[in-house]
């Protein structure tokens, strides 16, 4: 599959890590562990746009939350993290106050 036919599953995929840790206020690799099968929130990964991979980390600074980052494209969710986590430490003195 060539590179420009992913870049939008990439960009669906980021918005929905975002979405995920947004709404539940913790990172998808949280969410991923405790959603895992057998667990009591292993439910929520049937939720429409639910992705519980890493990715998807909260953007909190000065005491408050501004939404959430989701990264899609590393070889893995694990490395997606490491990227929201770098770009979160980009962006940090911008956001605190």
């Amino acid at each position: 599959m060539r590179i420009s036919a992913l870049v939008g599953v990439a960009v669906e995929v980021a918005t929905n890590k975002a979405r995920a840790a947004n709404s539940f206020r913790t990172s998808t690799l949280t969410l991923a562990a405790d959603t895992q099968a057998g667990k009591s929130m292993s439910g929520i990964r049937d939720a429409p746009r639910m992705l519980t991979v890493g990715g998807g980390v909260l953007i909190d600074g000065g005491g408050s939350s501004f939404g959430a980052i989701g990264v899609s494209g590393a070889p893995g969710g694990e490395a997606d993290d490491v990227c929201a986590q770098a770009g979160l430490k980009a962006i940090a003195e911008a956001i605190e106050f």
